[in-house]
């Protein structure tokens, strides 16, 4: 989470770009953990509530901006979550109207987008201390990173679990699903492959650019 800043940021590639990688809200900051283990056994639950957070977050991020300098410093959080709950409202009916099975296989983690810490945190963090235009910046990248990592999971988890994509059958009739992974062990074991490799790449990345940085300083 970002520390509280003392003025409004300039935006730049990285107000939306930090929310993809260096501050992934799952696989660096790992928040919001239920949903992303709950609702990735399929692509298309992970598609719905990685949208859901997406627009409840920006929405959200939005509404506090405008409102930072009205809303007392005392009930602040109480504001906040007043908000985050009107839109996660919104979002619950949406869904419902849309598909029943699809609301249905989400469940109560529709409404607990109300407690996000992703959302909560961006609000009391970044968008009451930011312009709006860059609160709305910041939260679009954080909501597609997090969209990003439930992909990760829902499409890896389908593709082994039930050995299709969006429903659509990937191998042959002689591939055998590994049901473990559509299952809730199969949540834990996933995030870990995931949080392993995002690692092991940020750690190269990091490794190259010392190496780089030893080369040059040893030119000079």
């Amino acid at each position: 989470m970002d520390p509280r800043p003392n003025q409004e940021e300039t935006i730049t590639l990285d107000t939306f770009t930090r929310g993809l990688w260096k501050e992934n809200p799952v696989f660096v900051m790992l928040l919001g953990l239920c949903p992303v283990l709950a609702v990735t056994n399929t692509t298309m639950n992970a598609i719905a509530m990685g949208l859901a957070t997406l627009f409840v977050l920006v929405a959200s991020s939005t509404l506090v901006s405008l409102l930072r300098k009205l809303i007392p410093k005392q009930v602040r959080i109480a504001s906040f979550i007043i908000i985050i709950a009107t839109f996660v409202t919104m979002v619950d009916y949406l869904i419902q109207s849309i598909s029943l099975d699809l609301y249905n296989a989400l469940g109560a983690f529709i409404q607990l987008i109300v407690v996000n810490c992703v959302i909560l945190g961006r609000a009391e963090a970044y968008a009451s201390k930011q312009k709006v235009s860059t609160a709305i910046i910041n939260a679009l990248g954080m909501g597609v990173g997090f969209t990003i990592a439930l992909l990760c999971l829902g499409v890896t988890r389908e593709l082994l679990g039930a050995g299709t994509i969006l429903g659509f059958q990937m191998f042959s009739v002689d591939f055998e699903p590994w049901i473990v992974m559509i299952l809730p062990p199969g949540g834990f074991f996933v995030l870990g492959a995931w949080l392993l490799l995002f690692e092991y790449i940020k750690q190269r990345k990091e490794k190259t650019h010392l190496n780089v940085e030893g080369v040059a300083s040893h030119g000079s």
